[in-house]
Formats: C-alpha cells, sequence, structure tokens
C-alpha cells in the first residue's frame, strides 16, 4: 500500500505516506466551498508533475556530473467547469544562472523532464506548457 487518507471533515484530508510516516493535509479551495488553507487535490496534481519532471532531470543530471540545486519550477494551474477538471497546467523552470550546460544537455534535461511518469498519466485533454529559462538567477527560497 502506498499511502492511506482520513476525511477529518470541513473538507480537509490527510494523506500519509505509508512507508516514511509523511502527511500531507488538504483542504477544498476557496472557489469550491472550501477553505484554502492547505494545498487542493488538484493542486497536488499540478505540483506533482513539477516535483516528477525535478526528480527525473536530477536523475539524469546526476549521470551528466551537474548540478540543479536551485533549480525553481513555477507552477500555474488551470481550472474548468462543467465538469469542474484541471484543463492546463503551466510550468516555467528557472535554472541557476552559473550552471553551464552545453545545448546538448539542455535537450537532454527537457527531454527526460518531458517524458517522466507523472507527465506520461496526464489526461490528453489537459493542455500542458512547460518552459525553460536555463540563464535565469535563482534567488527566490520556498
Amino acid at each position: 500500500m502506498t499511502s492511506t487518507v482520513i476525511y477529518e471533515g470541513d473538507l480537509r484530508t490527510v494523506a500519509q505516506h505509508n512507508a516514511s510516516g509523511t502527511r500531507i493535509e488538504t483542504d477544498a479551495p476557496v472557489d469550491n466551498h472550501g477553505k484554502g488553507e492547505r494545498f487542493s487535490p488538484s493542486d497536488l496534481v499540478a505540483t506533482s508533475l513539477g516535483s516528477c519532471m525535478m526528480t527525473i532531470m536530477g536523475i539524469k543530471a546526476r549521470d551528466l556530473d551537474l548540478d540543479l540545486k536551485g533549480t525553481r519550477i513555477e507552477i500555474q494551474k488551470t481550472m474548468k467547469s462543467d465538469p469542474r477538471r484541471i484543463s492546463g497546467i503551466s510550468l516555467t523552470f528557472h535554472l541557476p544562472t552559473g550552471l553551464k550546460l552545453s545545448e546538448k544537455d539542455r535537450k537532454i534535461l527537457q527531454l527526460v523532464a518531458e517524458t517522466c511518469p507523472v507527465i506520461n498519466s496526464i489526461h490528453p485533454d489537459i493542455d500542458v506548457q512547460v518552459n525553460f529559462n536555463w540563464q535565469t538567477v535563482v534567488e527566490k527560497a520556498i
């Protein structure tokens, strides 16, 4: 079993990763009767895509003896109604300025990111836009 989700009431859930005990809380968003105090489940879908792409890039970067530490991804999720669903996910990668990448390295990293397991699991009706800013200063911390 991967995880367990418990409904705490008031449109909040707590998910627990069974192997590590790590917990994630979710709330329904304000525009859907919730408090919006936590990630919504659909926020997690979009965020999972960014995390998966970055993880796969990190694996390949390690193979290429590159350090992607400090890379930041800005993620925008767009919703549609009737039925309510995710209609688009936009991801903008900001890679560290000091990172020296050849054109070949860039193409390899972009290819592996765009073939991660999560992106391959997203319904084709969801418009996924990915932009890589290869020479951007990364200063914002989470």
